[in-house]
């Protein structure tokens, strides 16, 4: 009997826990935005029971089950959660590329990966697509954090990059490919593996055959096909064998992209049967460069140390103690200008645009890029606050295919969700200090 009695205790405090997050939660008087687009709904009511909503209204018409616990979101604006469709969760902020492929594989699984997850969470980031990493630990930390074991974003995973051939030292998680038969037999190991996406860069240095078998049989394993958009024939054959999304707002510092290009960005989206092309600029450290630049002591905001033991973390303040001579950004102050240009030019050809920033690269950290990626947007190149919103909640959960789940703000959606002092949609960079999380009901902030 005394051996028995520690298991029920257990056993006890374990239903009592679900039984608590189960409870129903009531968000009552902030001002929701949806993630439709359509005007925000002010003194709200949302209520969730368990991982859902159930009930979407106003104060004046929804009532306030008895037993609900009750989050007073006064004064608040509550949005769904935010996602990131471009972050590298094997590398945070680091500046030597090399030296931590070296130094950090053994980390990577149970301790780097889970920090930049958790670290995307806690800034309000309940969904990522994370965009290149090691096959077996990307899929493992996924799904440890689906299942409920450790804290973090939804991730969508890609596992290793597909391309013509491998940077040196880059095998575990870069995969080359020679010629059309290995390149499907890449993609059919990468499907059987479980990925989510699958993530193709340097296409330009592959055959056209190649890169149509990846994609074809990339789609006919049901998985969407992401390719950087770096150099102009990355950009021209991505299109001609129809990728469904494109990275970065490239060129280096050519003042615009090409007319052939444009035209046939205009010829794509004309398509209408197959759906937006979409794309996600990543401009935030570029832009933001010169300010960290001149401004280093925005780097002592310790938000991204978390998770993080304090060896990695004096290893990643060392790597960038002086920004000023990173080469990673030496082009930037020529790039910078000519980058409003080319977001208009997406723009007016009917891309439509997400939000995506690259985190993880040197001085880009899980904690900060997202919010920093929209204040650019809204603040920098005066895109349309409800716009650069429902590009990182809508469009995203619609990309991926889950916006029966999430995404959005309505019932029978899991609950992810956050909110934070002040209107939104007027001040942006509210973003960069999130008051409230929760994902799937649970609250974390």
């Amino acid at each position: 009997m005394s051996k028995l009695l520690p298991s029920l205790f257990l056993i006890f405090i374990s239903l009592l826990s679900v039984a608590q997050e189960n409870k129903l939660k009531a968000l009552v008087g902030g001002t929701l935005i949806d993630g439709f687009g359509s005007d925000p709904i002010k003194n709200s009511v949302i209520i969730i029971e368990g991982e859902k909503i159930i009930t979407v209204g106003t104060i004046k018409d929804t009532p306030i089950p008895p037993n609900a616990e009750v989050i007073s979101t006064e004064g608040m604006t509550v949005l769904p959660g935010l996602w990131d469709m471009h972050v590298h969760t094997m590398i945070n902020g680091h500046a030597d590329y090399d030296y931590w492929d070296r130094t950090y594989p053994p980390l990577l699984e149970d301790v780097i990966m889970p920090s930049s997850a958790h670290q995307l969470l806690m800034a309000g980031v309940t969904s990522a697509r994370d965009l290149g990493g090691p096959l077996e630990e990307s899929i493992a930390v996924r799904d440890a954090i689906n299942n409920g074991e450790i804290p973090g974003a939804t991730l969508y995973v890609s596992g290793p990059f597909i391309q013509h051939k491998p940077y040196p030292g880059t095998e575990d998680f870069r995969w080359g490919v020679n010629g059309p038969e290995d390149g499907r037999a890449k993609i059919r190991k990468l499907a059987k593996a479980g990925v989510d996406v699958v993530k193709l860069i340097d296409q330009d240095q592959m055959t056209i055959a190649e890169l149509e078998a990846i994609v074809d049989e990339a789609h006919k394993n049901k998985l969407k096909v992401v390719a950087h958009g770096h150099r102009p024939n990355e950009i021209r054959r991505g299109l001609q064998v129809g990728v469904d999304c494109f990275e970065h707002t490239g060129l280096s510092s050519a003042p615009e992209y090409p007319t052939d290009i444009m035209e046939q960005i205009k010829e794509r989206t004309a398509q209408m049967n197959l759906g937006p092309l979409f794309w996600c600029p990543t401009v935030e450290g570029l832009y933001n460069y010169e300010y960290v630049r001149d401004h280093p002591e925005k780097l002592d905001n310790d938000s991204w140390h978390r998770g993080l033991p304090d060896s990695v973390i004096v290893d990643i303040k060392n790597s960038i103690a002086h920004p000023d001579r990173l080469p990673y950004f030496q082009l930037t102050p020529i790039r910078k200008p000519t980058l409003q240009t080319k977001i208009k030019q997406l723009m007016d050809a009917g891309v439509v645009l997400m939000i995506g920033t690259d985190s993880g690269i040197p001085m880009k950290f899980h904690s900060q890029s997202t919010w920093n990626e929209l204040d650019i947007w809204v603040n920098e190149f005066g895109i349309d606050p409800m716009y650069a919103i429902r590009a990182a909640t809508y469009w995203p959960a619609l990309w991926m295919g889950v916006a029966d789940e999430v995404g959005t703000i309505t019932p029978g959606k899991y609950a992810d969700i956050i909110a934070v002092d002040g209107d939104v949609l007027r001040y942006i960079s509210l973003l960069q200090d999130v008051d409230m999380v929760i994902k799937h009901g649970k609250r974390y902030k």
